[in-house]
Protein backbone atom coordinates (compact mmCIF):
# COMPACT_ATOMS: atom_id res chain seq x y z
CA UNK A 1 0.00 0.00 0.00
CA UNK A 2 1.12 3.51 -0.68
CA UNK A 3 1.17 6.16 1.69
CA UNK A 4 -2.21 6.96 3.67
CA UNK A 5 -5.54 8.79 1.27
CA UNK A 6 -8.81 10.27 3.16
CA UNK A 7 -11.93 9.35 2.72
CA UNK A 8 -11.37 5.23 2.73
CA UNK A 9 -15.14 4.52 3.03
CA UNK A 10 -16.31 6.80 -0.01
CA UNK A 11 -13.01 5.33 -2.07
CA UNK A 12 -14.66 1.80 -1.19
CA UNK A 13 -17.66 2.89 -2.16
CA UNK A 14 -16.77 4.38 -5.39
CA UNK A 15 -14.54 1.03 -6.30
CA UNK A 16 -17.74 -1.21 -5.33
CA UNK A 17 -20.12 0.68 -7.58
CA UNK A 18 -17.49 0.85 -10.32
CA UNK A 19 -17.24 -3.29 -9.72
CA UNK A 20 -20.49 -4.03 -9.39
CA UNK A 21 -21.29 -2.00 -12.74
CA UNK A 22 -18.46 -3.71 -14.97
CA UNK A 23 -18.54 -7.16 -13.23
CA UNK A 24 -21.81 -7.39 -11.72
CA UNK A 25 -22.60 -7.53 -7.89
CA UNK A 26 -22.26 -11.46 -7.85
CA UNK A 27 -19.11 -11.61 -9.39
CA UNK A 28 -17.29 -8.72 -7.42
CA UNK A 29 -15.19 -9.65 -4.07
CA UNK A 30 -14.35 -7.73 -0.95
CA UNK A 31 -11.09 -8.58 -2.19
CA UNK A 32 -11.57 -6.94 -5.69
CA UNK A 33 -12.99 -3.92 -4.09
CA UNK A 34 -10.54 -3.14 -1.48
CA UNK A 35 -7.73 -3.59 -3.91
CA UNK A 36 -9.45 -1.22 -6.47
CA UNK A 37 -9.76 1.47 -3.46
CA UNK A 38 -6.00 0.71 -2.47
CA UNK A 39 -6.97 -0.51 0.63
CA UNK A 40 -6.84 -3.64 2.52
CA UNK A 41 -9.67 -6.47 2.91
CA UNK A 42 -9.42 -5.44 7.12
CA UNK A 43 -9.98 -1.90 6.02
CA UNK A 44 -13.60 -2.76 4.08
CA UNK A 45 -14.54 -4.40 7.07
CA UNK A 46 -14.07 -1.87 9.01
CA UNK A 47 -16.18 0.40 7.35
CA UNK A 48 -18.90 -2.27 5.77
CA UNK A 49 -20.07 -5.53 7.51
CA UNK A 50 -20.56 -7.16 3.76
CA UNK A 51 -20.45 -6.14 -0.14
CA UNK A 52 -23.83 -6.03 -0.19
CA UNK A 53 -24.02 -2.92 2.90
CA UNK A 54 -21.75 -0.47 0.76
CA UNK A 55 -25.10 -0.22 -1.41
CA UNK A 56 -27.45 -0.25 2.10
CA UNK A 57 -24.92 1.87 4.35
CA UNK A 58 -27.15 5.15 4.35
CA UNK A 59 -30.56 3.37 5.01
CA UNK A 60 -30.40 3.90 9.12
CA UNK A 61 -29.42 7.66 8.11
CA UNK A 62 -32.63 8.29 6.10
CA UNK A 63 -34.79 6.35 8.15
CA UNK A 64 -33.65 8.75 11.34
CA UNK A 65 -33.53 11.70 9.39
CA UNK A 66 -37.73 10.74 7.64
CA UNK A 67 -38.32 9.89 11.22
CA UNK A 68 -36.81 13.15 13.14
CA UNK A 69 -38.41 15.40 10.77
CA UNK A 70 -41.70 13.77 11.25
CA UNK A 71 -41.69 13.84 14.66
CA UNK A 72 -40.53 17.78 14.59
CA UNK A 73 -43.56 18.53 12.12
CA UNK A 74 -45.98 20.98 14.26
CA UNK A 75 -48.23 19.34 16.91
CA UNK A 76 -51.40 20.70 14.35
CA UNK A 77 -49.81 18.90 11.18
CA UNK A 78 -52.42 16.56 9.80
CA UNK A 79 -50.47 12.78 9.11
CA UNK A 80 -49.97 13.70 5.15
CA UNK A 81 -48.39 17.27 6.10
CA UNK A 82 -46.52 15.92 8.63
CA UNK A 83 -44.84 13.46 6.39
CA UNK A 84 -44.49 15.82 4.10
CA UNK A 85 -42.27 17.76 6.62
CA UNK A 86 -40.16 14.35 6.53
CA UNK A 87 -40.46 13.67 2.90
CA UNK A 88 -38.67 17.59 2.52
CA UNK A 89 -36.46 16.53 4.78
CA UNK A 90 -35.39 13.76 2.91
CA UNK A 91 -34.92 15.59 -0.50
CA UNK A 92 -31.99 17.28 1.01
CA UNK A 93 -30.74 14.73 1.53
CA UNK A 94 -30.16 13.90 -1.14
CA UNK A 95 -29.46 16.76 -3.42
CA UNK A 96 -26.28 15.75 -4.92
CA UNK A 97 -26.78 12.20 -5.51
CA UNK A 98 -28.61 11.82 -8.18
CA UNK A 99 -25.38 9.79 -10.28
CA UNK A 100 -24.67 7.64 -7.34
CA UNK A 101 -27.92 7.18 -6.67
CA UNK A 102 -28.41 5.99 -10.32
CA UNK A 103 -25.79 3.46 -10.52
CA UNK A 104 -26.53 2.04 -7.10
CA UNK A 105 -30.40 1.84 -8.53
CA UNK A 106 -28.93 -0.26 -11.24
CA UNK A 107 -27.18 -2.79 -9.09
CA UNK A 108 -29.96 -3.41 -7.46
CA UNK A 109 -32.51 -3.76 -10.05
CA UNK A 110 -30.14 -6.28 -11.47
CA UNK A 111 -29.99 -8.71 -8.27
CA UNK A 112 -33.21 -9.95 -6.28
CA UNK A 113 -31.21 -10.42 -3.30
CA UNK A 114 -30.40 -6.64 -3.70
CA UNK A 115 -34.10 -5.53 -4.31
CA UNK A 116 -35.42 -8.29 -1.44
CA UNK A 117 -33.34 -5.68 0.65
CA UNK A 118 -34.52 -2.38 -0.35
CA UNK A 119 -38.27 -3.87 0.34
CA UNK A 120 -36.56 -4.42 3.91
CA UNK A 121 -35.21 -0.81 4.17
CA UNK A 122 -39.00 0.56 3.07
CA UNK A 123 -40.89 -1.45 5.29
CA UNK A 124 -38.50 -0.46 7.88
CA UNK A 125 -38.94 3.01 7.45
CA UNK A 126 -42.81 2.56 6.86
CA UNK A 127 -42.72 0.82 10.17
CA UNK A 128 -40.71 3.75 12.46
CA UNK A 129 -42.90 6.72 10.64
CA UNK A 130 -46.05 4.60 11.46
CA UNK A 131 -44.74 4.23 15.23
CA UNK A 132 -43.82 8.08 14.60
CA UNK A 133 -47.38 9.11 14.00
CA UNK A 134 -48.99 6.83 17.01
CA UNK A 135 -46.39 9.19 19.26
CA UNK A 136 -48.04 11.96 17.82
CA UNK A 137 -51.68 10.62 18.54
CA UNK A 138 -52.87 9.21 15.39
CA UNK A 139 -54.26 6.29 16.26
CA UNK A 140 -54.79 3.22 13.87
CA UNK A 141 -54.80 2.39 11.27
CA UNK A 142 -54.60 5.87 10.23
CA UNK A 143 -50.81 5.98 11.03
CA UNK A 144 -50.03 2.95 9.40
CA UNK A 145 -51.96 4.06 6.09
CA UNK A 146 -49.94 7.68 6.71
CA UNK A 147 -46.70 5.96 6.41
CA UNK A 148 -47.28 3.56 3.91
CA UNK A 149 -48.71 6.38 1.99
CA UNK A 150 -45.87 8.54 2.83
CA UNK A 151 -42.86 5.95 1.95
CA UNK A 152 -45.01 5.28 -1.49
CA UNK A 153 -44.35 8.92 -2.01
CA UNK A 154 -41.04 8.45 -1.50
CA UNK A 155 -40.51 5.38 -3.63
CA UNK A 156 -42.58 6.96 -6.49
CA UNK A 157 -40.81 10.31 -6.44
CA UNK A 158 -37.55 8.40 -6.51
CA UNK A 159 -37.82 6.09 -9.14
CA UNK A 160 -38.85 9.23 -11.37
CA UNK A 161 -35.60 11.64 -9.94
CA UNK A 162 -33.72 9.12 -11.21
CA UNK A 163 -35.02 8.04 -14.27
CA UNK A 164 -32.20 8.56 -17.40
CA UNK A 165 -32.79 12.50 -18.72
CA UNK A 166 -34.97 13.64 -15.76
CA UNK A 167 -33.38 16.80 -14.17
CA UNK A 168 -36.18 18.30 -11.79
CA UNK A 169 -34.85 18.55 -8.08
CA UNK A 170 -36.76 15.17 -5.84
CA UNK A 171 -38.32 18.16 -3.70
CA UNK A 172 -40.54 18.54 -6.71
CA UNK A 173 -40.86 15.01 -7.76
CA UNK A 174 -41.96 14.67 -4.12
CA UNK A 175 -44.56 17.68 -4.48
CA UNK A 176 -46.06 16.12 -7.66
CA UNK A 177 -46.09 12.52 -6.29
CA UNK A 178 -48.10 14.36 -3.30
CA UNK A 179 -50.36 15.89 -5.29
CA UNK A 180 -51.41 12.88 -6.97
CA UNK A 181 -51.56 10.83 -4.61
CA UNK A 182 -54.13 13.61 -2.96
CA UNK A 183 -56.11 13.65 -6.08
CA UNK A 184 -56.37 9.42 -6.18
CA UNK A 185 -57.75 9.40 -2.76
CA UNK A 186 -60.54 12.59 -3.16
CA UNK A 187 -61.38 10.91 -6.49
CA UNK A 188 -60.28 13.71 -8.60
Amino acid sequence: MGRWEPDARGRLAKAALELYAEYGYEQTTVAEIAKRAGLTERTFFRHYADKREVLFAGAGELEDLFVRAVAGAPQTAVPLDALTVGLDAVAEMFADRREFARRRQAVITANAELQERELIKLASMAAALATTLRGRGVAEPTASLAAEAGVAVFKVAFERWIAPGEERAMQQLIRESLTELKAVTSGI
